[in-house]
């Protein structure tokens, strides 16, 4: 009989620009969705742990890794406090993922987060992802490259839409961490309330069913969560919107896009907490959301000013 692996259990940050594909990157090292997609940048706003298992003869080894929302020049408030928030999710990490959109061919936005990595100290691991968008020569000479400027430890090349190499990345991962005890259950896979992760399922549907008609200015908050007495749950949420012309694009004709955002979330929360789910959404104008204290702390970020 083989003897068990000790456990380990170490933190990964994984940074980048919007739109790297970093959620998608957590999500498939994970192994289900724990983060939300869209193709709209600066989709993720907080900080979300996923965390990824790696078991196997040589390995039983617990991978939390933190999705940090996007590096980008910040304009607002809200904008200051996600970038503060990538940056120290990558605090006293055991290896900092810079992932990297390989098929851009426009990369001067990487310069200052390039800047910023140079003086870390923490292992750096250079991921250049949707490597199946662009060929293998431009391929190796950006990796030349961003080396170049940086002390990368390693290069890894995948695609985190079609798992390509993401399985060698993980077990990279799993052989880094540390020994020691697992910070988390072994079943569970992130440190996301279900309150909050609803929010985001629905964040991610007025995304996908609006990206081109609704300005980034627009965010779903919490109002009440609970169990029935049959086990169901039952969920209120409000979708706030910047500007009252922004109301009937949400809304729809007659009702129907805000129905249909909230079917398709409402399905999605149905498979991911295995019980019937009762969404109740509504709309609500605020000009100074964003600036809201509130809505960082329900979504875990620090108010700057």
């Amino acid at each position: 009989m083989t003897d068990t692996p000790p456990m380990t259990c170490g933190l990964v940050a994984v940074l980048g620009a919007p739109n790297a594909g970093k959620s998608t990157l957590v999500n498939a090292l994970v192994g289900q969705k724990v983060a939300i997609v869209s193709q709209k940048a600066q989709t993720t706003r907080a900080r979300l742990m996923g965390i990824a298992l790696e078991q196997s003869e040589t390995h039983n080894t617990q991978i939390i890794l933190a999705d940090t929302p996007g590096l980008f020049e910040p304009k607002r408030r809200l904008d200051r406090a996600m970038v503060a928030a990538a940056w120290e999710g990558a605090q006293e990490a055991d290896a900092i993922l810079l992932v990297v959109d390989a098929a851009k061919k426009h990369r001067d936005y990487l310069e200052p987060i390039l800047e910023q990595m140079k003086g870390r100290a923490e292992r750096k691991i250079l991921v250049l992802n949707k490597v199946d968008l662009i060929a293998k020569e431009p391929l190796l000479v950006l990796a030349q490259e961003l080396t170049g400027k940086v002390d990368f430890a390693e290069v890894f090349f995948v695609s985190a839409q079609t798992q390509d190499g993401v399985a060698e990345l993980k077990k990279r991962l799993a052989e880094l961490m540390p020994q020691g005890a697992w910070h988390f259950p072994e079943d569970q896979v992130s440190d996301a309330s279900e309150r909050l992760m609803a929010c985001e399922i629905t964040r991610e549907q007025l995304y996908k069913q609006l990206h081109d008609e609704l300005p980034y200015d627009s965010t779903v908050r919490p109002e009440s969560y609970k169990t029935r007495k049959d086990g169901s749950v039952e969920i209120h949420q409000q979708i706030v919107i910047a500007r009252e012309s922004q109301k009937p694009i949400v809304l729809g004709r007659r009702g129907a896009r805000i129905k249909a955002i909230g079917e398709a979330a409402r399905n999605e929360l149905k498979e991911i907490l295995g019980v019937p789910v009762h969404l109740f959404i509504h709309v609500k104008v605020d000009e100074k959301w964003a600036d809201a204290k509130e809505i960082y702390e329900e979504i875990g970020l620090e108010w700057v000013r």
